[in-house]
């Protein structure tokens, strides 16, 4: 599974900034990467897990702007078609996740 996290906050004055700072770096205190500007995604090895990190950032909802949360599979994932300018890159490949019993 893959969580993705759509944000447009406020940033018209310093408190705002510090808001929105605030929440970017929660996102990337929990894994999360930057995919765009306020795209963050975050590989997640079960639904289970992925329902885990999407209750973290529930939690630390600013008061204003929008955020959008949202969970795919990796195959859904994968048949993204991603392009820098005219040129197809290839979409990342997750990480290797150790399973200790």
């Amino acid at each position: 599974m893959w969580v993705l996290v759509f944000f447009d906050l406020p940033t018209e004055t310093k408190k705002e900034r510090a808001v929105a700072s605030k929440f970017r770096k929660s996102l990337l205190d929990d894994g999360f990467s930057m995919f765009q500007f306020s795209i963050y995604m975050r590989f997640s090895a079960s639904r289970e897990n992925a329902e885990v990190h999407i209750q973290r950032v529930k939690r630390k909802l600013p008061e204003h702007g929008k955020v959008g949360i949202m969970h795919i599979t990796d195959k859904q994932f994968g048949m993204m078609e991603l392009f820098n300018g005219v040129k197809q890159v290839e979409t990342e490949k997750p990480a290797q996740q150790l399973e200790l019993f």
